[in-house]
């Protein structure tokens, strides 16, 4: 297994630093999730599909190359609550060893 650290600071402010694996193809989104670092229900409600921003994070250290926004990805940031300069859907985020040592802010999660 090929794992990197990422640290995920949760909606209380405590951060995390969770092994996130880049051999099984996943995502940021499915990383907080099998972490349990948001309460069910609160974050990639649409399945990591791009289409609900739930799992809206914030990139807290800028030395990392990101991937480019698609378009899907900015559009959905584009009607989202609380975004900043440094936004990110988390599902649109690939887990890959160029991550390594990333540090990202989960977003607060808007109910209404």
């Amino acid at each position: 297994m090929s794992d990197i650290k990422i640290t995920i600071i949760d909606r209380e402010g405590h951060a995390h630093q969770v092994d996130a694996p880049t051999d099984m193809n996943m995502n940021l989104m499915e990383v907080i999730k099998m972490h349990e670092l948001a309460p069910e229900g609160t974050i990639g409600i649409c399945g990591g599909m791009a289409m609900c921003a739930s799992c809206q994070c914030y990139i807290q250290n800028k030395e990392h190359l990101m991937p480019e926004k698609g378009y899907e990805e900015e559009d959905m940031l584009d009607q989202a609550f609380f975004v900043e300069d440094n936004s990110r859907l988390s599902c649109q985020i690939h887990i890959e060893k160029e991550l390594d040592g990333l540090e990202v802010k989960i977003a607060p999660y808007n109910a209404d």
